[in-house]
């Protein structure tokens, strides 16, 4: 309640416009939330029906106030009334929540074995990586075997949520990025229909986008400070690097253009060759935005990354030439205005981070809400597809949230994504 002081109402005193607080478990009662501000006199019934006798409410976030000057000894006990019946839509809700509870921890299950199957992931490309210089040739058929899994699982699911990893992820950071770029890669192109073998090609390219960096001294990959104008000629030369590399793999001719322009720009001023526009390999485009995304979000200083919500919309104004308008609009089709990982303040003030967003709905994504009354473990998730008297407000910066709500909601320093493409995944009431 905000540390404002609340008063204690009997349920026949309450009116629409107060803020009301329900001292009961977020499971036994129907509302999305504890606490609100009733808006209806259907609400207010459904109050009466819960079995209580008092409630709590906060003058100063209410509309009106109960009859006459509110002291401890003026509240009048509620008479028992055929009122204190629950409604059959709240009958129906309190099932629906129970019902949720349990798809709750479902989906706490699935997040962990998606968890456990991302960081197996990152392992493999880990080995990939290792075995391009010491084993080229059978690097391939490792690379190849792993994005048809990648590719089968996203183009096939008839349903597809992009879930925002969280903080256990094995120590295997330095091959999120290769792995964050193939995701997003795909994830587009079955935004557009791809054939299968088109984006099997558009999977490899994607994953290897960046093999030629180990042609790069550590000194001017890790360095900090900007780099002087030879150093930054020498990292741009990564791309025509790994281009040859993948030559030496027999990769397919499409993987390699998505190696060697996956930094050029749609207005020209990208690099190595300053291509522009369509002279830009079209799956070389898509990485390209991928790559670039994935790199604001999780830069080599961390101090310096954007949200996911403040990437796009970056991408989206100022540098929106620099990508194929096509391609960004996918991108923001399928990622949504608030992609996972996105702090948010929602239209009745609550805070929340965005767990899951379902692409064929990407407006109304499922959020983790900030509860100090809910243990962090048992979390409530609302899906906003259902919450329709909900929004999403604004984006919230992690340093502009309180430690304590930061630390509950848990957003990961490095935003890492994976797809859970299960068509049994559970709905939840609540990323």
């Amino acid at each position: 309640m905000n540390h404002i002081e609340s008063q204690t109402i009997s349920v026949d005193q309450l009116q629409v416009g107060q803020y009301v607080h329900l001292d009961l478990k977020w499971f036994e009662h129907p509302f999305a939330f504890s606490h609100f501000k009733i808006k209806s006199e259907a609400q207010i019934r459904t109050i009466s029906g819960l079995g209580l006798k008092t409630v709590r409410i906060n003058p100063e976030l209410s509309d009106a106030t109960p009859h006459g000057q509110l002291t401890p000894t003026s509240v009048k006990p509620a008479q028992a009334t055929p009122a204190e019946v629950v409604p059959d839509d709240a009958v129906a809700i309190l099932q629906a929540k129970r019902s949720m509870m349990e798809q709750m921890r479902l989906r706490r299950e699935s997040s962990a074995r998606i968890e456990s199957a991302f960081i197996n992931t990152a392992k493999v490309i880990r080995e990939i990586e290792k075995d391009i210089y010491s084993r080229p040739l059978q690097a391939v058929p490792q690379a190849n075997k792993l994005v048809a899994q990648i590719a089968d699982s996203i183009l096939c699911a008839p349903d597809l949520a992009i879930q925002v990893m969280g903080d256990e992820t094995g120590g295997e950071d330095m091959y999120f990025h290769s792995l964050n770029v193939t995701m997003l890669s795909i994830m587009m192109a079955r935004d557009l229909k791809m054939p299968a073998d088109v984006a099997a090609v558009l999977g490899v390219g994607a994953l290897l986008h960046d093999i030629g960096r180990k042609e790069v001294p550590d000194k001017i990959l890790l360095k900090t400070e900007p780099l002087t104008q030879a150093e930054r000629n020498f990292y741009e030369m990564h791309c025509q690097y790994g281009a040859d590399m993948g030559q030496r793999m027999h990769l397919p001719p499409g993987a390699i253009a998505i190696i060697r322009e996956h930094h050029e720009m749609f207005d020209g001023l990208g690099y190595p060759a300053r291509l522009k526009g369509d002279d830009i390999n079209p799956l070389a485009r898509i990485v390209a935005i991928a790559n670039h995304y994935d790199e604001l979000c999780n830069p080599t200083v961390l101090a310096n990354a954007l949200t996911p919500h403040e990437t796009l919309a970056l991408m989206f104004s100022r540098l929106r030439g620099k990508f194929d308008p096509k391609m960004l609009q996918v991108l923001i089709r399928c990622l949504g205005v608030y992609p996972p990982g996105t702090i948010a303040q929602l239209s009745n003030g609550a805070m929340a981070m965005v767990v899951s967003v379902n692409t064929a709905r990407p407006m109304r994504p499922t959020v983790m809400v900030y509860d100090a009354g809910v243990p962090k473990e048992e979390a409530i998730l609302l899906d906003m597809e259902r919450e329709t008297d909900l929004n999403i407000a604004k984006a919230v910066r992690p340093n502009q949230v309180a430690r304590d709500v930061y630390n509950y909601l848990s957003p990961r320093k490095r935003v890492s994504y994976y797809f859970d493409a299960s068509a049994s995944t559970p709905k939840t009431g609540k990323s």
